[in-house]
């Protein structure tokens, strides 16, 4: 395996340098505006670039994983309309067509589905039954445009993939798949090089962004990841509850981009606008508000999200109850709500404030 996890690191490095090139001929690159606070055209290749050395990579190694044809067309699928977007600027009704499209083909044809919920609510095992299919489509679309959306400042959503997937190594490595190990442990490497660019370790003139196109397909690869961590073929339910990871841990290992979705469409939906509007009251937007910079802001967030990771991979090691989990997390998710939402009105007053003064100072 480790000379695949190589080829994969210096293939991605060689497919970056290209894409890099060939971004402002494609149209793939992002100007500043008024949500976009960087200097100069960034080409939004990243996603891409790492989607042609892992999909290669998986060519190579015919039958890793069950329905690995169907997976890999899934992947390419949402790196095409992830492109289509970055270029074209799709409608949101557009990419969820296409989200939920593919959503319904891994749930019928790869059984890759939200079956149950484990013990989380506390009274019972829970099943889904008939509504596996229409929360697998939800769950899926959820998943993808969380990472979609948290991707915001310079290695956020790399850094943030790159905990989910370490956490799914070691429960997949504890659970002793290593298929799916190899499979996590591949798209580790490629994310590796472009946390490389995107961070400007190779200096500003070879800065690029990940684009919707890799924020939809890591979103997507991470739920199909934990579908088949967590979650059974019905019929096999019971006799194998003992044996897989509880459903609830899904939850911690995305708790950062899962916790940001929800709370910032929660807070459009009060202000009577789409939950798909794009704003900056995002996780980031608020630490830079506060006073943080970019670094500051993405070490904080990276290190409450490895923080969950860890509490969720502790929390299965020692068999804690579901129940306690899950009200836990709704727990710390409400008060991650009620503090973001008290900082979010603080720093909207100074700014108004700050605004005024010079009016103030003037008329006087």
């Amino acid at each position: 395996m480790a000379w695949q996890m190589i080829s994969v690191v210096m293939s991605t490095f060689a497919v970056l340098l290209i894409a890099h090139k060939l971004a402002p001929t494609l149209g793939l690159v992002d100007n500043p505006d008024s949500r976009k606070r960087h200097k100069g055209q960034i080409p939004l290749v990243g996603g891409v670039s790492i989607a042609v050395s892992f999909c290669t990579a998986l060519i190579l190694i015919p039958e890793l994983i069950p329905f690995q044809s169907l997976f890999v067309a899934s992947v390419a699928g949402l790196v095409l309309l992830g492109v289509l977007d970055d270029r074209y600027d799709l409608s949101c009704r557009s990419r969820l067509i296409v989200q939920a499209f593919i959503a319904t083909l891994i749930a019928l044809i790869a059984d890759v589905q939200l079956v149950t919920f484990g013990g989380a609510f506390g009274f019972g095992y829970v099943t889904f039954d008939w509504l596996s299919l229409p929360l697998t489509i939800i769950a899926v679309i959820g998943a993808i445009n969380a990472f979609n959306m948290v991707d915001g400042i310079d290695g956020l959503l790399g850094s943030l993939a790159s905990v989910t997937l370490l956490a799914l190594c070691l429960l997949f490595a504890l659970q002793g798949d290593i298929a799916h190990l190899q499979l996590c442990s591949l798209l580790l490497c490629a994310i590796g090089p472009y946390l490389v660019f995107n961070l400007g370790l190779l200096g500003n003139k070879y800065r690029l962004f990940m684009g919707d196109a890799g924020s939809m397909m890591i979103g997507f690869v991470v739920v199909w990841l934990l579908f088949t961590l967590t979650q059974q073929a019905e019929s096999s339910i019971i006799s194998t509850i003992d044996d897989s990871v509880r459903p609830v841990t899904a939850l911690w290992l995305i708790a950062v981009p899962l916790m940001d979705m929800v709370a910032i469409m929660v807070r459009r939906i009060k202000k009577g606008q789409s939950p798909m509007t794009p704003d900056r009251g995002h996780l980031h937007h608020i630490f830079q508000r506060v006073g943080f910079n970019s670094k500051q802001t993405l070490f904080i967030i990276t290190a409450i999200a490895t923080l969950f990771a860890s509490l969720g991979i502790i929390g299965e090691l020692v068999d804690a109850q579901d129940s306690t989990m899950f009200y836990l997390f709704l727990a710390l998710f409400g008060g991650y709500y009620w503090s973001l939402s008290k900082i979010f009105r603080l720093t909207a007053y100074i700014r108004l404030m700050r605004r005024n003064q010079p009016q103030e100072a003037s008329a006087g």
